[in-house]
């Protein structure tokens, strides 16, 4: 059946009641045979030599023609919403493509065939869009996992990859994601300010202050918070504070952080390739990167191993390190490091990984996700245990929030207590300016 002819059987069905579904059904099938189409009028290896912004052009000029010639009467928009879903299609990832482009979104989820939801503002929501089968996830799902040397069936069922964009990716596939392919796309941070972090409610101006005092002291700082309450984002802020003059290594599992100073190292991990080898970890750059004489070490995220090597980097001579670590408060953060130390090939003494933690980390940062969706730092805290002691702190600053009504912005007061004497020295020999408030005896 022609295009034409497809779309006049759709229009009147459509008028017998099945309306959404008939003109979706309607899109998806114009957008299919525009897909056949296009492989008997392109010269495949001809494109292949063509940049991604030509390959893009000459596709919408090609599909362009082929509407004049076969298809419909639609409206501009209506035309060029379809070259465009076609152009997606053919090269990149289809329905997602307009979603990679929305700056608002900070997560983009696919369930299946026929649901996708996104994250703004820090809220879920389902959008009006569905891939026209699951093969057309599946193709996706290629296109994504080819950029990396990856791949994904029944044997390997689960796959963790990087857009060119730099969006990470999480792909699950039956028989393991019961209800169909899954798709978890995390967008690519924006580099924020410290002064559009206050602006956002994320801190206050003497909190930014103190930030910037500790990390010019050198103290070890800990960025602690659940999925989603910006860690990298407050570390990539916290990162300006660091001297122009200072060699800096960065390490991640996905390079993300986009530091402004001229000697930054970035360092990526790599997953194992499709026979299993050349793997890379976050633990074996740790390593590497204490014999690249760096002023500072920053570890995107620490989930393994890893943290023992940290740790003794701390201890060892590289003060003013910062990481990000997963949990949800300061406690747990210290608990969730020593176990992450276990994760390694030395077996050490429970006391002997607290004493390491005690002597390394001068201060853990918590982040939150408040009700709002709105994200903010909740507390800072300063370690004070020594030598054979549980873990004991010292809030320097706490966020105290208001009962929520539901609708507006979550307000509270931020209560503040003076910077140990120990720390403060540091911070003053280094030429900082600790602000009044964390002050003692102010």
């Amino acid at each position: 059946m022609s295009l034409k002819n497809r779309v006049k059987a759709g229009a009147s069905s459509a008028l017998d009641g099945g309306g959404g579904a008939l003109a979706r059904s309607t899109d998806d099938d114009m957008a299919a045979h525009l897909r056949t189409l296009l492989l008997t009028e392109v010269n495949l290896s001809e494109l292949s030599a063509l940049s991604e912004e030509s390959k893009r052009a000459r596709l919408e000029r090609v599909v362009s023609v082929l509407l004049t010639r076969e298809g419909p009467l639609l409206s501009n928009r209506e035309r060029s919403a379809l070259v465009r879903r076609t152009v997606d299609e053919a090269l990149g990832l289809g329905i997602l493509e307009p979603l990679l482009k929305d700056d608002t979104i900070t997560e983009i989820m696919v369930n299946g065939a026929n649901q996708v939801f996104v994250e703004r503002a820090g809220r879920l929501q389902l959008l009006p869009l569905r891939f026209s089968s699951e093969d057309q996830v599946y193709q996706a799902i290629d296109r994504i996992v080819a950029g990396v040397n990856r791949r994904v069936d029944e044997s390997s069922p689960m796959v963790d990859a990087r857009l060119a964009t730099g969006e990470r990716v999480n792909v699950i596939v039956p028989p393991l994601a019961v209800d169909g392919p899954t798709i978890t796309i995390r967008r690519f941070p924006k580099p924020y300010t410290m002064a559009q972090l206050v602006e956002m409610g994320a801190l206050d101006e003497e909190t930014t202050a103190l930030l910037g005092a500790m990390v010019l002291g050198k103290l070890n700082i800990i960025i602690s918070g659940g999925t989603g309450s910006g860690k990298t984002t407050m570390l990539n802020a916290l990162s300006s504070f660091i001297p122009e003059r200072e060699r800096i290594v960065t390490i991640e599992d996905a390079a993300e952080l986009s530091l402004q100073q001229q000697h930054v190292i970035r360092l990526e991990a790599r997953p194992p390739n499709v026979e299993g080898q050349g793997q890379v970890t976050i633990r074996d750059l740790v390593r590497n990167s204490l014999r690249m004489r760096p002023d500072r070490i920053i570890v995107g995220e620490t989930r393994g191993g890893e943290a023992l090597d940290m740790l003794q980097a701390m201890n060892t001579g590289h003060e003013g390190s910062l990481a990000t670590i997963h949990a949800n408060g300061v406690l747990d953060a210290l608990l969730r490091m020593e176990t992450l130390c276990t994760m390694s090939e030395i077996d050490l003494p429970d006391a002997t990984l607290r004493d390491q933690i005690n002597t390394a980390i001068d201060i853990v940062v918590q982040l939150s996700r408040l009700a709002d969706g709105s994200r903010r730092i909740v507390e800072i805290a300063a370690l004070m245990s020594e030598h054979r002691e549980d873990y004991r702190s010292h809030s320097l600053m706490k966020f105290e929030a208001d009962p929520w009504d539901g609708a507006s912005k979550v307000t509270g007061r931020v209560v503040t207590q003076p910077l140990p004497p120990k720390l403060m020295e540091r911070c003053l020999i280094a030429g900082a300016t600790v602000p009044p408030a964390y002050r003692a005896g102010l």
